[in-house]
């Protein structure tokens, strides 16, 4: 069985139900659909210019659907709550619109592969769809990494967007990770895909198996000088600018550095990609036809 049916099939595994979301009820109501974005979330308010662009984005290509927002992370809600700026939880973001008379939601998570936080949402926002005199439907969309082509397109995307890089130069993807064994084998995937495409471009990942620390050796071996750090992640957050480009000695920035490499790194997230957004309202797109 070839690589790329292997990872069709543990994709469909991670997905399994994500499709199948439609909430029955005696009676209907009139519909009335709406769109709830979800992301980890940001209080970086360079980072968050990349969801108000995705938000953009998703208005366009739903122009009369009601569009919110919600933010997984309690911390980052609660940092941003004493700016005076409010971000529900998904969960209260979907019974706000329960009360609002709402009858179909598609959501769309901004993760990036099918890991434990997209399963949670997965799970929390279709027990909505359950409630007697609740949604009429519910489905969740796919997130970025959700296919062998998804992960080509994002590869070739990225590889376009790496400004002075030379011949010689590696350029390392820097994955959130996750602890959620089967999504974890998505970011070696990734890495098959960037090394088919460009043998001195990598995914590492800040929890799981595909550490830096296994990166280096392979540096090392390729006589590598200069590396570029880029975020796989849809915003250039706290993870982006503190782990991976900081100052600190365990940054990631830092380790290479001590180890003789010249790093540059570069602050742009997923999100701020025409090409990437594009993936993600492909997938919201495939969902919202469902209704």
């Amino acid at each position: 069985m070839s690589a790329k049916k292997i990872l069709s099939i543990v994709i469909m595994l991670l997905l399994f139900g994500t499709a199948d979301a439609m909430a029955k009820h005696g009676d209907k109501k009139p519909a009335q659909k709406a769109i709830l974005l979800v992301a980890f979330g940001t209080s970086d308010p360079q980072a968050a210019q990349a969801f108000a662009a995705v938000e953009k984005r998703a208005r366009e290509r739903f122009p009369r659907v009601e569009l919110r927002w919600a933010y997984t992370s309690r911390m980052i809600r609660a940092k941003l709550s004493k700016e005076g700026k409010i971000l529900d939880s998904p969960e209260t973001a979907m019974a706000k619109l329960m009360d609002g008379g709402y009858t179909h939601v598609a959501v769309l998570s901004l993760h990036t592969i099918p890991g434990a936080e997209f399963h949670e949402l997965h799970q929390n926002v279709h027990l909505y769809g359950q409630m007697a005199g609740g949604f009429q439907g519910v489905i969740v969309a796919r997130p970025l990494l959700s296919s062998f082509k998804d992960m080509q397109t994002v590869a070739e995307a990225l590889l376009k967007n790496i400004p002075g890089r030379k011949a010689g130069d590696a350029v390392i993807f820097m994955g959130h990770g996750t602890e959620h064994h089967p999504a974890d084998a998505v970011y070696l995937a990734m890495n098959q895909v960037f090394q088919e495409l460009d043998s001195l471009a990598y995914v590492a990942a800040v929890e799981g198996s595909n550490s830096l620390d296994n990166l280096i050796p392979k540096l090392k071996k390729r006589n590598v000088k200069k590396v570029f750090l880029v975020p796989l992640m849809s915003v250039a957050g706290d993870h982006a600018k503190n782990d991976m480009a900081g100052e600190e000695e365990d940054s990631w920035k830092s380790i290479l550095t001590a180890k003789g490499f010249k790093v540059e790194p570069i602050l742009k997230g997923t999100a701020e990609s025409r090409e990437i957004v594009d993936v993600w309202l492909d997938h919201l797109q495939v969902a919202f036809s469902h209704f």
